[in-house]
Order: C-alpha cells, then structure tokens, then sequence
C-alpha cells in the first residue's frame, strides 16, 4: 500500500496523540507481536508500535517487515516508533485525503523560423 505525502502528513496529524499499542523487546520481531499488530489494526486502523531498547532489529526494518506482513503502509518511522496504516475492511473510520493528480505537461510553442 502506498501513500501519498498529503495522505502520510494527514496521518501523522492523527497519529500524533496515539499511544503505542504494539511493543517489541529483546525477542525482536516474533509471530506474537504480528498477531498482536494485526488484531489492533484492525481495531483501530491506525497504530502506533514501540521498538524497545532491546530489540536488536532496526526500527526501519521492524516497519517495512510489519508493513509487508500486514498489508499495512507505514505513515512514519520517528525515533523507536512506528506509524501504521491499513483501511479497515468493513465500516472504515479514517478517510484520506485524495491522492494529488499528476500535473500534464504543456507543450512548448513550436519555433518560429525568421
């Protein structure tokens, strides 16, 4: 899923008072927390994970494996935490903003000879 820069400031802007929801410790990215990242997507659309100290994983790689395993969109990466995203399938909450339409190029006048 990708998104727009309009689409991430917009969910950065909701995500700003979230409390993470997902943490990761010293056993890194596991089956348990994917479960646990899936359930509150669903739930909430929008969450917020917490990368410990711990966890020897990057916070980068943490969002992009989060991200492809759930279908998600990661919105933001900050620090230790990280910002996902996936539309809920019935009855969604969060609506974006619309992706911005690509700018047609005009054509140059043609030279003139003279």
């Amino acid at each position: 899923m990708d998104l727009t820069g309009k689409q991430k400031r917009h969910l950065r802007g909701l995500g700003h008072s979230l409390s993470p929801v997902v943490a990761l410790g010293k056993e890194g990215m596991t089956e348990s927390v994917l479960r646990k990242a899936r359930l509150e997507l669903e739930n909430h659309e929008l969450i917020k994970v917490k990368v410990g100290d711990g966890c020897l994983d990057p916070t980068k790689e943490v969002a992009v494996w989060l991200a492809t395993d759930l279908g998600a969109a990661v919105a933001q990466v900050i620090g230790h935490t990280v910002l996902l995203y996936k539309r809920r399938r019935k009855d969604p909450q969060i609506v974006l903003p619309k992706a911005d339409k690509p700018v047609k190029a005009e054509k140059a006048p043609a030279p003139t000879e003279g």
